[in-house]
């Protein structure tokens, strides 16, 4: 799987990102190019999926981008890695059967590399952290297409964003009843770049059969 990190350069414009994410699925689409996994970091972003309803961003000042992707509203921002898998889906298409995958590659790079529990929720995707007598929290955000047999967007993996700031001027993920945390909250220091070199294997494995043969 080709992988293009686009981290060393920082904080970059979202649509930028969704630009070169949408040349690269055109060109796995077409078989001109391999499954790729873009690794990038966003500059202060709040993005709606297709599930957002109006009381979802109860702060109508803030600007939001209207996506193609599953979901709800969300923030991407500094602090947090977004990973794009653009796969080529082997028949026949199960895409909660990828959404699951996902959900394990996260919770095993989480589990392993930093001995944090982590849990999924039926019903809602992503990753979570539970705890006894606290709300319930996801640590990583998950919203995928399918085009062409082909996905898109993916997965926001919080390290150290700035969560009130980002998070606290809408419902994130439409989930009224449910928080946002992160790697550092939960006790774990990790800068982007080690997040990205720790869950790039951890996705790799869990996707492997989803790909199609010969990707």
């Amino acid at each position: 799987m080709r992988i293009v990190n686009l981290l060393d350069r920082g904080p970059i414009d979202y649509l930028e990102g969704d630009r070169t994410q949408r040349q690269i699925h055109a060109d796995v689409a077409a078989g001109r190019s391999e499954d790729t996994l873009i690794l990038q970091e966003f500059k202060p972003t709040w993005t709606a999926g297709r599930r957002t309803k109006p009381q979802d961003i109860p702060d109508t000042t803030i600007p939001v981008i209207e996506m193609d992707r599953g979901g709800s509203v969300t923030w991407h921002g500094p602090g947090q890695l977004v990973c794009y898998p653009v796969v080529k889906l082997a028949e026949p298409i199960d895409v909660v059967k990828f959404v699951r995958n996902i959900e394990t590659g996260v919770r095993r790079c989480i589990e392993d590399n930093w001995h944090i529990k982590t849990d999924i929720v039926k019903g809602r995707s992503g990753v979570w952290i539970l705890r006894p007598g606290m709300q319930d929290r996801k640590i990583c955000a998950i919203g995928v297409k399918t085009a062409l047999g082909t996905t898109m967007h993916g997965l926001a993996l919080n390290s150290y964003p700035d969560i009130e700031s980002g998070f606290g001027k809408i419902i994130p993920c439409g989930l009224a009843d449910a928080g946002v945390t992160s790697l550092e909250v939960e006790g774990a220091h990790v800068s982007l770049p080690d997040v990205a070199k720790a869950l790039v294997p951890a996705l790799e494995e869990a996707l492997q059969e989803n790909r199609q043969a010969g990707n």
